[in-house]
Formats: structure tokens, C-alpha cells, sequence
């Protein structure tokens, strides 16, 4: 594990959103360095690494008995995403990969690093390789998917011989993934600066507020 990696118990006061034990009583472990909304929901075994960005209204929840979601660091989940798995399955998201709008990411499912799914996909039971595109209202389940590979808009693949047409990773596509990513960290950056700017003025307030109190105490009735 990285030395700067630290992961948590969830507490309310310092991350926003909702995040829930599941019936097992199993918290989610969210990196200090991560920036959830504060209208995702987060249930259960869940853990969220470092400098991952959590959109709104986003739902990662590990509550069936025994199954599991790891987003590693520098994901990006963006609005409205599912992440879920069945019970005793195992979810992880590969560092650096991108879950934009609406997608849907079921377990069983591993996702190499370095991958981008796009809006309304869902992937369910699935081995996803890394560096690996999946575009826009497409299907892929049941199937292993090699690295650098390019589901196209509005595909459905549920056998291996489907998997086995998909074209390789262009430029353009790579470049186009980067660049996701990159905009998500500094959406990411920009947030955390915002928070800590208006921690940084609930303070000042508090401390005039202190200040004044002290200078001018309540009078006792007479």
C-alpha cells in the first residue's frame, strides 16, 4: 500500500454524502484525499483510494453478504454511476479509469486500469483489461475483454466470440481517456480548495463570534 494512502472510517463531519453501513455492520473506508458529493450514497464494504472523484447522485454500495467495491486511486465516478455487486462477489475499479454518466458497473466485475466507460454502459460480470474503452449505451457481460480494446456506441457483447471483432485502442481514444481524467482531478482539486475555503471562513466566523462574546457579555437581569 502506498505510505500516503490513508483510508478511514467513514466520519460524517469530514466527508460529505451518505454513507451507510450495510446489514453486516461494514462501513465504508474512503481516503481523506478523495472528493465525494454530498448527494452520492456509499453503503457498505466499500473502499475509496486516494484523489478519486465521487459525482453527484452516484451510488457505490457493497451491501449483499460478502461482496466487496474497491476504487482504486485517480478513478473518477461521475453523476448518477451504480457500482454494485451480488453477494460474494468482488468489484474493482483499476486506478486511473473513468465511470462517466450513468453507467452501470455490476459485480462480479475487474477493471483494469486506465479504462473509460461511457454514458448508460453497463458491464456486469465481467474482465475488463486495462486501457480499455467502452462507449456510450452499450451491454458487455459475461465476457473477458482484453486490454486496448473498443466497445462501440450502442454494442452489445455477451460471448467471446463477440470480443473477438473488437477493434484496438486508437490514438485518439487514448488521448481522449487522458483527458477525462485529467479534467476529473482537477474538478477534483478545485473542490477540495472549495472546501477548505469555506471551512477556512466557518472558522473566522466562529472566531469573531467568540471574540465578540468575550468583549460584550450578556448582561445578568437585574
Amino acid at each position: 500500500m502506498c505510505p500516503e494512502f490513508q483510508i478511514k472510517t467513514v466520519d460524517k463531519k469530514e466527508i460529505p454524502g451518505m454513507q451507510l453501513q450495510n446489514p453486516q455492520k461494514e462501513y465504508p473506508k474512503i481516503s481523506k484525499r478523495a472528493w465525494i458529493s454530498e448527494t452520492a450514497v456509499i453503503v457498505g464494504n466499500v473502499t475509496i483510494k486516494d484523489d478519486v472523484f465521487v459525482g453527484p447522485n452516484a451510488v457505490i454500495r457493497a451491501d449483499e453478504p460478502g461482496s466487496s467495491i474497491v476504487i482504486e486511486s485517480r478513478c473518477n465516478v461521475q453523476d448518477n454511476v451504480v457500482v454494485h455487486g451480488l453477494s460474494g462477489s468482488e468489484v474493482v475499479i483499476g486506478s486511473s479509469s473513468s465511470l462517466a454518466h450513468s453507467c452501470i458497473v455490476h459485480g462480479p466485475c475487474r477493471i483494469g486500469e486506465g479504462c473509460f466507460f461511457g454514458f448508460g454502459a453497463v458491464v456486469f460480470d465481467c474482465s475488463v483489461g486495462k486501457d480499455t474503452v467502452i462507449l456510450h449505451n452499450t451491454t458487455v457481460r459475461g465476457v473477458e475483454v482484453p486490454s486496448r480494446k473498443v466497445v462501440p456506441d450502442g454494442m452489445t457483447v455477451t460471448s467471446q466470440a463477440g470480443v473477438s471483432d473488437l477493434e484496438d485502442l486508437t490514438g485518439d481514444l487514448a488521448e481522449f481517456k487522458k483527458s477525462v481524467i485529467e479534467a476529473n482531478i482537477e474538478l477534483l482539486e478545485g473542490y477540495k480548495k472549495l472546501a477548505e475555503e469555506e471551512e477556512e471562513e466557518r472558522n473566522e466566523g466562529l472566531k469573531d463570534f467568540i471574540q465578540t462574546e468575550a468583549e460584550d457579555p450578556v448582561k445578568e437581569e437585574s
